[in-house]
């Protein structure tokens, strides 16, 4: 048995790792699979680079910013990074606190981020310009992972921040709002991606395709409508506060097949581009790398071709 350790941030998002555990999915392929959540996207870096963990589930706009040398570590870069799967569209939405009920009045305000030029923060600036207000007429504050961003909010540290399923629910439980979903302004939007250091993949290569494969399943497992009540057991076990509608709606959310879970596990070109061009944007200098130099659909491409992808 080989042991894994993923790196990942809380969020329903993970429910194909846990069913994959629960359902025993990684044991067909002699893998013993652990989720450990990071304290933000520079954690996660560095514990890859390291070599104290082998995946991450993370955003696709870290992969490209620590490719080019534009992360927030100390050296800032991480060239032997790729992202080898696709995992969901974002589940992105603005949140506020109770008393703030539109974008507009987030001007002067503070919002929290996960780190300040990597992660989805682009995708917050975004949110902003379309809706007039300048970058500098807010204050950002570099708050961690999704689960930080959202007991802080709650706690009233920050007056804003975006949050990933099911936090917004959780938050709207609490009285604040959501202000914007990122689908609503991001239809071809690329969230979590699966990331892998080269160097780490190229030595274990049936690792990398058994990981892919047992993840495929869970996801077949997820998309089958026996499995309902099952998943919504699951969301609440991991979520003590969701409520059972909340669950419901999250699982929805989950299977949506344009901005849900990526059930093929590709990486759309078109999402790739996009979180690219809005990188490009706000970031100080342009991604550097050739997107391709990005994505290494090699292992993904194996497991397809296998016989155990069609379970």
């Amino acid at each position: 048995m080989h042991v894994l350790t993923v790196l990942g941030f809380e969020g329903a998002f993970n429910l194909p790792i846990w069913v994959a555990q629960q359902q025993r999915f990684f044991e067909k392929h002699e893998l013993d699979v652990g989720l450990e959540y990071v304290k933000g996207s520079v954690d996660m870096v560095n514990r890859l680079t390291s070599g104290t963990a082998q995946i991450a589930l993370t955003s696709v706009d870290n992969v490209l910013a620590y490719r080019s040398g534009q992360g927030e570590t100390a050296s800032g870069s991480a060239p032997d990074l790729v992202a080898f799967m696709g995992g969901d569209h974002g589940f992105l939405s603005l949140m506020s606190q109770p008393e703030i009920t539109s974008v507009s009045q987030l001007r002067g305000k503070t919002l929290s981020v996960d780190a300040l030029t990597t992660g989805f923060a682009f995708v917050l600036r975004e949110i902003l310009i379309a809706n007039r207000i300048a970058v500098a007429d807010v204050a950002f504050d570099a708050a961690g992972g999704t689960g930080n961003r959202y007991r802080a909010l709650i706690a009233g540290k920050h007056d804003g921040t975006l949050v990933r399923s099911p936090f917004e629910r959780l938050a709207e439980r609490q009285g604040c709002h959501v202000l914007v979903s990122g689908k609503s302004l991001f239809a071809d939007y690329l969230g979590t991606v699966g990331a892998v250091m080269q160097s780490w993949a190229s030595h274990n290569p049936a690792q990398v395709v058994g990981f892919i494969l047992a993840y495929r399943e869970a996801l077949n497992w997820i998309f089958d409508a026996n499995n309902i009540e099952a998943i919504v057991e699951i969301l609440r076990a991991e979520f003590a506060q969701l409520m059972y509608e909340d669950a419901r709606a999250v699982l929805e959310d989950l299977v949506d097949p344009a901005y849900g879970l990526i059930r093929d596990m590709e990486i759309p070109d078109a999402g790739l581009e996009l979180v690219s061009r809005i990188r490009d944007v706000h970031a100080s200098v342009p991604t550097s790398r050739p997107l391709g130099d990005c994505v290494d659909r090699h292992y993904l491409r194996l497991a397809q071709d296998s016989t155990g992808w069609a379970r």
